[in-house]
C-alpha cells in the first residue's frame, strides 16, 4: 500500500483530510472511523491517521473526489463541536501508532468484615507459626533461631547479576535498537567509526573509553592557540545568526519537509522515563553538532557537512550517547551537572576535530541549542530533517540517519514536550561552562598565547625605527 501525500486542517465543528491520490475510483474509498483512528482505502493508497480527539462515525463523514486535481478530500466531523485537534501539521504524529492500552491494574483487596476472624486469630497463629518453622531447612530454622537470640548475624546486599546475553554483540542507535549496521566496516571509508572493526561487539563502558583516549589523541594545543590568536574569520562566525533562532510565530512545513515526514518509521517506542530522560540529553548533543555546521557554513551545508554533524556527534562516532553521567531521579527535570558533561562531550570534540577550534565558537553554538530547544519542537524538528537530509545524500554516513536521525525525528514529532523541551533550553542556556572540564588545560594556554601576543613589539614601530635609522645625521 502507498501512503499518499496529505493535509489536515480544521473548523469549529469539522476535521478536513485533503489527500493527493490521482487515477483512482471514487466509487472504491472505504473509510472507517474508531473513536480517534480514522483510515481511508482506495486502491492502491492506504492512510490511517490518529487524532487526538475522539471524531463521530462513518455515517457523519462525506468524501469528495477531483478526478482533474487527483485530490481526494474527506470531511470528518468532530464528536464534540468547537474543540480544537492540535498539532495537525505533524504529520509524523498524525501517522504514529495509537499508543498501547495502558497494563491492567493489579487487584484490589476489599476487606468484607474484620471481626469474625479476629476471635480466633490468636489461637491459630501459634499452630501456623510451628507449621511453618517444621518446614524449613536446617540452616533456616538456625537463622530463625538466632533472630529469636537478638544475634548479630552479617548481613550483605547480594551484587546483581550481569546481563543474560545470547549473541556475542551489543546493540545501539535509538533506544538500543540496532545491530549489524557495522558488520562490514572494515570494508567501507569510514572516517569517524572509533571503534573500528569492533563496533558490534564493543561494549558500552568500553566505547566511552575508546571516545575518550581518541579525543586525547586528536587535540592539538597548537592548533587551539592559532585559532585563539587569529580569530578574525571565527568572530565573523559569532556575529552570525541562525534564521530558525530568529523566525516569527507563523511556522509552517514546506512541501518538501511533509514528504520527508511522510518517509519517517511509524513505531510505537516504549521508552521508560529514564530512556525518556536520556533521550532529550542526547538531543542537545545532536542540536550542539548542528548549530556548529549552520554556523560555519553558515546555514549553507558543504559537501563536508555530512562529516561534520557525524564527528561532533558522541552517539555517531562511538555509539556513545547520553547520560555521561547518573542521571537524576526526576526524569521531568535536569540538573546542571547533568547538562554541563553532556555539552563537554560536544565541546571536546569541536575543539579537537574540525577546522575552526574555539571555546567561543563552542559557547556560541551552546547558545543556539537553547534558543532551539525553546522555539518548540516544531523548530526541534525541522532541524532535525535538515540533519537527515545532509546525512541521507552521503553515502558512508546515511547509516547514522538509519539508527538515530529517523527514529529522532519521529519521535520529536510524536512524543517529545514542549515543556520538556523549554525546561532543557533553560538549563542549557544558563549553564556555566568551565574550561576546566574539558581537561585539557585551555586556561593556562590562553594566558600563554596571550602573553606572547603581548610581546610582540609593534611592527609600525620597528618600521619607524628602521627608517629613523637610515636617515643621515643632522649637521
Amino acid at each position: 500500500m502507498i501512503t499518499p501525500r496529505f493535509s489536515c486542517t480544521q473548523t469549529e465543528a469539522e476535521v478536513i483530510v485533503k489527500m493527493y491520490c490521482p487515477s483512482v475510483r471514487a466509487s472504491d474509498v472505504e473509510i472507517n472511523i474508531e473513536e480517534t483512528l480514522f483510515s481511508v482505502h482506495v486502491n492502491p493508497y492506504f492512510l490511517r491517521l490518529n487524532f487526538p480527539r475522539s471524531l463521530k462515525g462513518d455515517e457523519d463523514a462525506s468524501a469528495s473526489y477531483d478526478a482533474g486535481s487527483g485530490y481526494l478530500t474527506v470531511i470528518l466531523s468532530k464528536e464534540t463541536p468547537g474543540q480544537e485537534f492540535k498539532d495537525l501539521d505533524l504529520l509524523a504524529k498524525l501517522l504514529a501508532p495509537r499508543p498501547s492500552a495502558e497494563p491492567p491494574q493489579q487487584p484490589v483487596i476489599e476487606v468484607l468484615s474484620s471481626e469474625d476472624a479476629a476471635a480466633g486469630d490468636e489461637q491459630d497463629a501459634g499452630e501456623e507459626l510451628a507449621q511453618r518453622t517444621q518446614q524449613l531447612t536446617l540452616e533456616q530454622q538456625e537463622i530463625l533461631r538466632a533472630a529469636e537470640n537478638d544475634w548479630q548475624l552479617p548481613q550483605e546486599i547480594p551484587e546483581p547479576l550481569p546481563q543474560l546475553k545470547t549473541t556475542p554483540g551489543y546493540r545501539y542507535g535509538f533506544l538500543d535498537m540496532y545491530s549489524g549496521y557495522f558488520r562490514h566496516v572494515a570494508h567501507t571509508e569510514n572516517e569517524i567509526n572509533e571503534l573500528g572493526a569492533d563496533a558490534e561487539t564493543c561494549p558500552s563502558s568500553e566505547r566511552r573509553k575508546l571516545r575518550l583516549n581518541h579525543e586525547d589523541e586528536k587535540w592539538d594545543e597548537e592548533h587551539y592557540m592559532a585559532d585563539y590568536v587569529e580569530d578574525e574569520y571565527i568572530q565573523e562566525l559569532l556575529y552570525w545568526l541562525n534564521p530558525h533562532t530568529v523566525s516569527g510565530e507563523d511556522f509552517h512545513y514546506s512541501e518538501e519537509e511533509n514528504m520527508t515526514m511522510l518517509r519517517l518509521p511509524r513505531k510505537e517506542y516504549l521508552a521508560t522515563p529514564q530512556q525518556t530522560h536520556s533521550l532529550y540529553l542526547t538531543l542537545a548533543t545532536l542540536l550542539f553538532s548542528y548549530a556548529y555546521d549552520c554556523r560555519t557554513t553558515q546555514h549553507d551545508p558543504t559537501p563536508e557537512s555530512a562529516w561534520t554533524l557525524s564527528v561532533l556527534t558522541p552517539a555517531f562516532t562511538a555509539l556513545d550517547p547520553a547520560p555521561y553521567t547518573p542521571s537524576s531521579s526526576n526524569s521531568s527535570g535536569f540538573s546542571a551537572e547533568e547538562i554541563l558533561v553532556t555539552l563537554a562531550a560536544s565541546y571536546r570534540r569541536a575543539l579537537a576535530f574540525p577546522l575552526y577550534r574555539s571555546w567561543a565558537l563552542a559557547e556560541a553554538c551552546r547558545a543556539d541549542v537553547a534558543a532551539l530547544l525553546g522555539k518548540g519542537k516544531r523548530v526541534v524538528a525541522r532541524c532535525l530533517l535538515e540533519m537527515k537530509h545532509i546525512l541521507d545524500h552521503h553515502e558512508v554516513y546515511y547509516l547514522y540517519s538509519k539508527i538515530w536521525v529517523d527514529d529522532f525525528c519521529t519521535w520529536t514529532l510524536a512524543h517529545a514536550s514542549d515543556e520538556t523541551l523549554g525546561g532543557l533550553a533553560v538549563a542549557v542556556k544558563s549553564l556555566k561552562m568551565e574550561k576546566k572540564i574539558i581537561g585539557w588545560h585551555l586556561e593556562e594556554l590562553e594566558a600563554s598565547a596571550q602573553e606572547a601576543i603581548e610581546r610582540e613589539p609593534d611592527s609600525d614601530d620597528e618600521s619607524e625605527d628602521e627608517i629613523e635609522r637610515m636617515l643621515p645625521a643632522p649637521m
